[in-house]
């Protein structure tokens, strides 16, 4: 009987003095609540499905043409919507097609991570798992359509523009090139290596070649391979060429020029990978930093990809981490979740990579909505439906199980989702980047997804509206709200 009093008041004084040390941070720097705009997203959403592609191809070159670089190794990033004609008749379908989208990505990371973790190799994984359990989308999601942010590049001397999804997930840049055995629509013409000076073919034996996941030799030429487990892959010969990067030229870029490539690739011509390992962009610049600020997922505005930028004031550090056993992914050093301006009861460890490589968060340009593990989202989800009890509830809507009726108010009020970093610091989210629209009637979902996976992934939606720098030379990831 005393043991069990006893027992009860060790985890009460335990629990009350993590309240304490919680009361200490939060009070003064954190709303308990945000209020979303209602009316004004509906507003936005409805405009989505009746703007024409004309009109966005107007308004993006405007961007292009008339919106000073901010630096020299800077670039214009644009939404998917900005890039992409609207195919879908409504917006609950376009709601749906990101959906699916964005869960094969998911799955294509998270089997790429167990890839390198369990030391298999991709082809061994094909043999013994089917296409459904693997499936996946091509460097990034661009086979499914994923990837969502777009820049356009100068490719060649001379320069020849066009757009590549850009993604944190991968290292290998590539583009589409004639001859073309298999190519894939796009927006641009595809780029021919005869019209460009600066076109040069690696050897088999060059570092860059070596680097290669996959590849192989012909005439002493170094050829190139990404495949992803749905069967789409890009294939061709890997090469040097120049970039132009804003108002920069940068040459010698190691680049696939890809003449056989499978899949659906939303008219982008290819992708710039800005993963951590040795062939992705900011590692053969050499930069100690890059920042993107990623606008509304709906919006025609334009922001910015920067390489060696430098941390804008008033920014929330946090770590970090890299995994030895894959060393494309950028991890997250989270300490916790709050909702409503009370830490979730998940223990620290929760959210922390082990020593053989699993678990941890990522973060994440081409993953649309956060995914959490299991136990992690539903304390999150239960904590945000208590904080909304006079908001009318509906079904769920594909990976969402949490939605409510909001189309007959104009604005609401919603507990505050705030990411903990060590040392007190933490990222309050605004309302709209947690309560998404699904259609243009009102239904409203929580933009968080529960995972079997031990991999955590801090999303897209979530970073919207924010500028992310990656310190690569300091390990930190800063964030700085309203900086696009």
């Amino acid at each position: 009987m005393g043991f069990h009093c006893l027992f009860g008041f060790s985890i009460f004084f335990l629990l009350l003095s993590h309240s304490t040390v919680l009361s200490r941070i939060l009070p003064e720097t954190l709303k308990t609540t945000s209020v979303l705009d209602v009316a004004g997203s509906i507003q936005t959403v409805k405009e989505i499905a009746s703007l024409s592609h004309e009109m966005t191809a107007f308004r993006l070159n405007q961007q292009e043409e008339q919106s000073p670089a901010s630096s020299p190794l800077s670039l214009k990033l644009h939404s998917r919507a900005s890039v992409r004609e609207n195919e879908h008749r409504d917006y609950r379908t376009l709601t749906l097609s990101r959906l699916e989208r964005d869960s094969a990505r998911v799955r294509s990371l998270v089997t790429r991570l167990g890839q390198a973790v369990n030391g298999a190799s991709l082809a061994d994984l094909m043999a013994k798992t089917t296409t459904a359990e693997i499936e996946g989308p091509v460097v990034s999601g661009t086979s499914q359509g994923s990837g969502e942010y777009f820049s356009r590049v100068g490719i060649g001397n001379p320069p020849r523009q066009v757009y590549m999804v850009i993604d944190t997930g991968s290292d290998v840049n590539w583009l589409q090139c004639a001859p073309c055995a298999d190519c894939y629509q796009q927006a641009d013409p595809i780029f021919d290596p005869l019209s460009s000076s600066s076109y040069a073919p690696l050897s088999c034996f060059t570092p860059e070649c070596k680097a290669l996941d996959v590849s192989d030799c012909r005439n002493q030429s170094c050829l190139y391979e990404v495949s992803y487990g749905d069967g789409s892959y890009t294939v061709g010969d890997f090469v040097t060429e120049t970039l132009t990067i804003g108002s920069a030229s940068v040459e010698h870029i190691a680049i696939g020029c890809g003449h056989s490539n499978e899949g659906l690739f939303v008219g982008a011509a290819g992708l710039l990978g800005l993963g951590g390992g040795l062939l992705s962009l900011p590692s053969q610049l050499n930069a100690t930093s890059f920042s993107y600020c990623l606008v509304d997922r709906d919006s025609d505005s334009a922001s910015t990809l920067e390489f060696g930028s430098s941390l804008p004031p008033n920014t929330v550090v946090a770590p970090l981490l890299r995994n030895h056993q894959f060393d494309t992914f950028y991890y997250l050093g989270l300490t916790g979740i709050s909702v409503g301006g009370g830490l979730l009861p998940i223990p620290e460890s929760a959210f922390q990579m082990t020593e053989t490589g699993t678990g941890g968060i990522i973060i994440d340009s081409g993953t649309a909505v956060t995914r959490l593990q299991t136990e992690i989202y539903n304390s999150l989800r239960d904590s945000f439906v208590k904080g909304t009890p006079d908001l009318p509830t509906v079904s769920g809507v594909a990976l969402f199980d949490t939605c409510y009726d909001l189309s007959g108010k104009t604005k609401v009020e919603v507990p505050t989702v705030a990411l903990h970093f060590p040392g007190g610091r933490m990222l309050p989210l605004p309302a709209k980047n947690c309560l998404i629209p699904v259609d243009s009637k009102g239904t409203f979902c929580l933009a968080f997804a529960p995972t079997a996976s031990s991999l955590a992934i801090i999303g897209n939606v979530q970073q919207q509206g924010t500028r992310v720098t990656f310190d690569l030379a300091n390990s930190v990831i800063a964030f700085s709200s309203n900086k696009c």
